[in-house]
Order: C-alpha cells, then sequence, then structure tokens
C-alpha cells in the first residue's frame, strides 16, 4: 500500500513505538517512511495519539545508555508534541486490552496500545509490528509494508 492510501481519511493516528524511535533517531532504514507521516502531523492534517506505554518503550534505551537529551526529545514529542494527544491509561482502557488480547492473542502492551488508539478515536495505527495486522478494529499500517509515493521532479 502507498503511503498516500494509508492516510487515506485518516485524522486521529496512533503512533507505536517503533515509527517514534525511527523518527526522534532518524533512524536511517525508516526515516524516509516515517517523514511522510511527522510532516502530516507537523502541518495540522493529522493529530497523533500516544500512550504512556509508547512513552516507556522508547526510554528504555536512552536510560540505559545516560543519554538525558535523548529521553527528554522522547519525552517532548509523545506527551507535549503540537497536534499530540497523550492518552492515560484507564480502567476502560485496561478492559479493552483484555478483550483484545484474548481475541487476537497479541502481547499486553500492544493490546494496551490498541485498546488506547480505539478509544481515541484513531482510524489508523502507525506500527512496524506485522503481527498487529489481524485486529480489525483499527487500519494497522505496518511500516515494512508501505510503498513510498513516487516523487515528481518537475523540468523548469
Amino acid at each position: 500500500m502507498k503511503l498516500s492510501e494509508a492516510l487515506r481519511d485518516v485524522e486521529r493516528l496512533f503512533l507505536d513505538t517503533a515509527p517514534v524511535i525511527y523518527y526522534v533517531e532518524k533512524n536511517p532504514l525508516y526515516l524516509d517512511t516515517v517523514m511522510p507521516f511527522f510532516d502530516r502531523i507537523d502541518i495540522g492534517q493529522v493529530t497523533a495519539v500516544t500512550s504512556p506505554v509508547t512513552l516507556a518503550e522508547c526510554l528504555v534505551m536512552p536510560y540505559r545508555l545516560g543519554r538525558v537529551q535523548l529521553q527528554r526529545d522522547f519525552e517532548d514529542l509523545i506527551v507535549y508534541g503540537y497536534n499530540t494527544v497523550f492518552v492515560p491509561l484507564d480502567h476502560e482502557n485496561a478492559r479493552y486490552a483484555a478483550e483484545l488480547r484474548a481475541r487476537y492473542n497479541i502481547t499486553l502492551s500492544d493490546a494496551i496500545q490498541v485498546a488506547v488508539a480505539l478509544s481515541a478515536g484513531c482510524e489508523a495505527f502507525l506500527t512496524n509490528d506485522g503481527l498487529l495486522s489481524r485486529v480489525r478494529e483499527v487500519r494497522v499500517l505496518v511500516l515494512n509494508e508501505l510503498e513510498l509515493d513516487p516523487v515528481v521532479h518537475w523540468e523548469l
């Protein structure tokens, strides 16, 4: 699926952990794929939705490596980012996560992420975890399965 097709009719996009890490750390293998999503967030075409799970998972390596600035960069984007909604966990999300985990046999952290996305009204869920493609309640966009739209170069 092309990126433009993936984002069709998407106003709220849940950001799973991997895409956020690729963007913040400027991962050379994925930066071209994640940039169009973050560009749309930056210009207000799409609202990003994140959760405490995204924050916690993104902070593990920066804490392990003692990279204080990287810790701040992740928190700034995930919690306070422009056009970003940070959704705290509550008992409804926990109940919904249990239901999703039972239905799809996904990890608890993935089930929590999907439950938060659904409770926040997300039309799409951006991840690089292909196992989440089995979830049917939200459009799951797996980075490894997306094609970049061709770049049009105009001759002057």
